[in-house]
């Protein structure tokens, strides 16, 4: 019998540098990503997917002691095996072919030159599977939801079939050789101007050019957006049932010099808009709006308008609209246009026959337009975008059979033209979603960059009050020929090779692949309505797409039923939501945990719902409940890793002192022979075992922060590797209780590192912990200094504290002498240490000060560390201080680099003066 070698992923992982890429690649701006290809909501990082893959394939160090006897032999290893990850999730490495081939041999080096196959059950936008396929690895994945097979299907399936190929069309050519997918996506482009073309001449008439007033320069100019506000009658009697805006916001643009609002002229019972701009030496504020998450006012009368009075008004079918400003794009920037007669009239959009619609399924609190009388799908559309909408629709045919005309011409290349042409079909279609995505009437406008919002800006179908009509016939935001370039660009970013498959299947029935490794992000509790929201394109897909993907498309609207996601308002109640969630994700888990290879761990990712956790902490019930499902199954939980993707700069996003918004979680099948322990027992483990565990994640310099929830990992791998733990009435300890105790011996044991520090650091911490840096009695001080063997004179003298009139307080940050070095203080304490680096790090970050003053600290260095950790746990957990918190976190967010530039710092010359080695 073999036994079972660790993985990386087991052991360690460069958590910051995964971090950091994740963060880096929400960041909006950083060009092209597959993700660009068609939206899915709540998509994991490619990095972290990237970099969990390796960690999870690859063999730890110390599964090889013949090769790395010694613990610096494993430590060396590791390092090179990090200096890979680094490489290999940075966002500019995505398809460096040196890097990638590096991994793949590391991954087949570790797996007998196999590469196994990886499989995603709960394949939703399909990250996963195409980060194995980067990687050269077999990628299989499955989702119930049609729209997420349909999107795996396109980029894993479909789309690689033509990696190498010359474009078809018949015009000129970009460039002489193609690489990965750059002809299908020069086709796309192509073939997108002509779809555009054609759709132009059919509703051109529907998006004229707008007369410019003479102030403008007089002529015409193309309306790049509409801007509409929602009215209502108005409950004041006096005015006879007017209809009344409901504008959230009258500013048009707040960009620098360039500032533009709307101006409501009331006159004689009756409100009229005008354009207000800096440019035209306007001067001024926006009026608040009208409309706001308690209600709404009347322009004209100031009546109020509580929501129940909207809403009830809105089901009545008494909404209306009204014209609030016409964008023009000009060069210099857009200019706006007062409403008109002329510009409020829409040409004639003929009624549209066989136009997609659907029940919206409603999940309150995310598909609140509902309860606004907006209860199907078609409600969402303009008449002008409804009409352009089906044309582009009813096009794609048009242009398969130019597609197809072009391709029987001279078919130098072998194509089969019936996948070409489904594969052209597939990105049409696609773009259209994208473009229902910009072109409805649930759109913002955003006055910071001057553009229309998308709807699904968050994982939600809500009610917007004034909302923009994009031009889609122009190369503008929410235009079609612009959503066609970018997505055109985004295919080419796809790794277009390897063997790949998605089909639709319940989780809880899926057949794997013999000798399969598990890495999945299944739905989160009731983070995500998915199957709701899914609709929206599901509908348009059907039309578009069942022709070439027939069994894809046999229900009327998403399948809702199974889905495996805890729906409060389907099923009843919280309770029967939670019922159905744990027992779907225990049959799923159990499915998979019994044909799993066993020879590598298994990978699960969990999104932590934050409002959740600001209420019930880490204990929470749905991650409670989802651990539940795993253990039950049959699973252990080794490690847990908390991986930070949310779109924020680096000193956000590491630097804060916020919960990690997802976790990966390393599980193993649980041995046969395991045993039911009781209570006690658990406490006795979790005391011995979790302390060392802590330490190692300590040392390896997880932030403050990502603490509590990298302590779950051993301390649940303590509990599942249990068959049961039990009560003391022979009841079993619910997976909630066992996170509890694990999270109240985490805090045990950073209160316990308390006694290895100096006794005025000790004196500092307890004092801080009751004052903070307010004021305290004199009294109490010198009962604190007492019991640790020393006197509020000796913590004064240490420079740590102010003792005046009574009075004892600690002294600030601010207050630390510039001049202060470690060598020359004669009463040097770990707590002026911290400070002092705290306050460079502050003000400089990562700089050759702080590496500087690291150095001179010395053999310190680890207590440093130590009581940042500490002054943490204090700060956020029991101060609620979150500025304090945030300083200790980024310092040791930033510990491992300063760490390493503290290295490259020596001494010169025997008056110890130190510079930085460069």
């Amino acid at each position: 019998m073999t036994t079972q070698k660790k993985k990386l992923i087991e052991v360690a992982i460069p958590l910051e540098a995964i971090n950091i890429a994740s963060s880096y690649e929400k960041l909006p701006g950083i060009g092209p990503h597959p993700r660009g290809i068609h939206l899915w909501w709540a998509r994991r990082p490619l990095a972290a997917c990237r970099g969990v893959l390796f960690a999870q394939l690859v063999d730890d160090p110390s599964s090889h002691p013949d090769l790395f006897p010694t613990h610096e032999d494993q430590e060396t290893e590791r390092e090179r095996l990090f200096s890979i990850i680094e490489d290999l999730v940075k966002w500019e490495n995505s398809n460096n072919e040196e890097i990638l081939a590096k991994a793949t041999s590391e991954i087949a080096r570790s797996c007998g030159g196999d590469l196994p196959p990886i499989y995603d059950p709960f394949a939703g936008g399909g990250s996963i599977p195409l980060e194995a396929q980067r990687l050269g690895l077999p990628a299989f994945g499955s989702d119930l939801n049609p729209v997420a097979v349909m999107i795996g299907k396109a980029m894993i399936e479909v789309l690689p079939q033509f990696s190498g190929n010359a474009p078809v069309h018949s015009g000129p050519k970009d460039r002489a050789f193609y690489k990965g997918l750059q002809g299908l996506s020069e086709d796309f482009r192509h073939y997108g101007e002509v779809w555009c073309d054609i759709v132009r001449e059919k509703v051109g008439h529907l998006y004229p050019e707008v007369r410019l007033p003479q102030k403008f320069g007089g002529g015409s100019g193309k309306a790049v957006a509409w801007l509409w506000a929602r009215t209502i009658p108005s409950p004041d009697p006096a005015l006879g049932g007017l209809q009344v805006p409901l504008i959230r916001s009258f500013q048009l643009s707040n960009v620098k010099g360039r500032k533009a609002w709307v101006e409501p002229i009331i006159e004689g019972g009756k409100f009229r808009f005008e354009i207000r701009a800096e440019a035209f030496g306007d001067k001024g504020e926006p009026p608040e709006g009208t409309v706001g998450r308690q209600g709404g006012r009347c322009l004209v009368s100031g009546a109020a308008m509580p929501l129940s009075y909207i809403r009830e008004q809105a089901k009545a079918g008494r909404l209306g609209q009204t014209l609030v400003a016409v964008a023009v794009e000009r060069s210099g920037g857009k200019l706006y246009l007062s409403p008109t007669d002329e510009l409020s009239a829409v040409p004639n959009a003929p009624a549209m026959e066989d136009f997609p619609s659907g029940t919206i399924d409603h999940w309150p609190g995310c598909t609140n337009c509902v309860v606004y009388g907006m209860d199907d799908f078609s409600d969402l559309f303009s008449a002008r975008q409804a009409h352009s909408l089906l044309e582009f629709s009813e096009s794609i045919r048009d242009v398969l059979k130019i597609v197809e005309d072009d391709i029987g011409k001279e078919n130098r290349q072998g194509l089969d033209a019936n996948e070409y042409t489904r594969a052209l079909a597939i990105l049409l279609s696609f773009a259209l979603d994208r473009a229902l995505d910009f072109n409805n009437v649930l759109t913002g406008w955003r006055p910071g960059n001057e553009k229309i919002m998308y709807l699904f800006s968050r994982h939600a179908i809500p009610m917007v009050w004034d909302y923009g009509e994009a031009n889609i016939l122009e190369d503008v935001v929410g235009g079609m020929p612009g959503i066609i370039k970018y997505q055109a660009k985004c295919v080419e970013t796809l790794p277009a090779s390897g063997v790949g498959s998605i089909m639709q299947a319940d989780a809880r029935l899926v057949q794997y692949p013999k000798n399969v490794v598990i890495s999945t992000d299944p739905p989160y509790y009731d983070n995500v309505p998915y199957s709701n929201l899914s609709d929206f394109f599901y509908i348009w897909m059907k039309r578009n797409l069942k022709k070439f993907v027939p069994d894809l498309f046999g229900t009327v609207l998403v399948p809702k039923g199974d889905e495996i996601v805890a729906n409060q308002f389907r099923f009843g109640s919280k309770e029967n939501a939670e019922i159905h969630f744990l027992n779907r994700m225990r049959e799923t888990i159990s499915n998979f945990g019994a044909q799993v290879n066993n020879n590598f761990p298994i990978t699960i990712y969990y999104a932590f719902k934050q409002s959740e956790i600001e209420v019930e902490g880490l204990s929470s019930t749905g991650w409670a409940t989802f651990l539940s499902a795993i253990i039950e199954s049959g699973l252990t939980v080794d490690r847990t890793w908390p991986v930070r993707t949310e779109s924020s700069s680096r000193l956000r996003a590491i630097g804060s002192n916020a919960l990690a918004s997802s976790v990966v979680l390393v599980c193993r099948r649980r041995n046969e022979a395991a045993e039911t322990i009781t209570r006690n027992e658990f406490i006795r483990s979790l005391k011995k075992e979790l302390p060392s565990a802590i330490a190692e994640l300590q040392a390896a310099n997880i932030a403050p922060a990502d603490m509590p929830q990298s302590a779950i990992g051993p301390g649940m791998a303590i509990f599942s590797r249990n068959r049961a733990v039990l009560e003391s009435d022979d009841s079993p300890m619910t997976v909630k209780t066992g996170l509890q105790l694990i999270n109240r011996e985490l805090d045990e044991y950073l209160g316990g590192i308390q006694g290895e520090f100096d006794s005025d650091t000790r004196f500092a911490i307890t004092w801080f912990e009751q004052h903070g840096m307010g004021k305290g009695e004199y009294g109490a001080a010198n009962s604190i200094a007492t019991a640790r063997g020393i006197s509020v004179d000796s913590v004064r003298h240490a420079g740590i504290v102010e003792s005046s009139a009574g009075k004892v307080r600690i002294l600030t940050r601010e207050e630390l002498s510039d001049d202060w070095t470690p060598e020359s203080d004669t009463h040097l304490t770990v707590w002026e240490c911290l400070q002092h680096l705290v306050k460079i790090h502050e003000s400089d970050g990562i700089s050759h000060e702080s590496a500087v003053l690291l150095k001179k600290i010395g053999s310190q260095a680890e207590a440093v560390k130590d009581l940042a950790y500490c002054l943490y746990d204090i700060s956020a957990n029991k101060r609620k201080d979150a500025k304090e918190a945030t300083a200790y976190n980024a310092l040791i967010a930033d510990w491992t680099e300063l760490t390493r530039q503290a290295a490259a710092v020596h001494d010169t010359r025997g008056d110890r003066q130190i510079r930085m080695d460069i």
